[in-house]
């Protein structure tokens, strides 16, 4: 299969998140190309953060956000839904995009009888993939609109939320939710 869809659905999220920053008022602290010094140190990048080539950082959203979210199996049900979840992953975290589309699979399978509710264990693993065919199946073209929509409905409640929480991190709330949710 070609990995023509994911690497400009990761370009993009590169381009996104520009190079190094350091803001000290910004609770995911040091990154680079988007990837925070948490994340580099745990898959073995141990130079300066500053220096990261553009290439660590594309290999760890290939191995770390797309391969983690099957967005391979994604991508040939959704491509659209499949670009909207790595980069809700690339802000969020992997396991925060799975569930937000689990917990959106829920919301519209009417009571199981489109397919049976599925865990929201953050995983996305052969029964999310299973709901998510038989969503798309049964939903057509609209369904694919109306999870997107879902899929970014979740994740701007989220950054409210988290504004809410951290009233220091609302000087990033107006960017997040301009390159985040409102863009298509």
């Amino acid at each position: 299969m070609s990995n023509v869809l994911r690497d400009q659905a990761i370009d993009h999220v590169i381009a996104q998140e520009g190079g190094y920053v350091n803001d000290p008022k910004d609770a995911g602290g040091e990154t680079n190309w988007g990837i925070t010094v948490r994340v580099a140190r745990k898959n073995g990048y141990h130079a300066p953060m500053k220096d990261m080539p553009r290439k660590v950082a594309f290999d760890l959203y290939v191995a770390k956000y797309w391969n983690a979210l099957e967005l391979d199996q994604v991508e040939k049900l959704s491509p659209t839904l499949a670009s909207e979840l790595v980069d809700t992953a690339a802000n969020m975290g992997p396991g925060r995009a799975a569930e937000f589309l689990q917990r959106a699979l829920n919301a519209f399978n009417q009571q199981g009888s489109l397919y049976d509710d599925i865990s929201v264990d953050m995983d996305v693993g052969p029964s999310t993939i299973a709901a998510l065919t038989q969503y798309l199946t049964k939903r057509g073209k609209d369904g694919e609109t109306v999870m997107y929509s879902a899929l970014n409905s979740l994740q701007g409640s989220f950054y409210i939320n988290l504004i809410e929480r951290k009233p220091s991190q609302e000087r990033f709330a107006f960017g997040w939710l301009l390159n985040r949710v409102a863009s298509v």
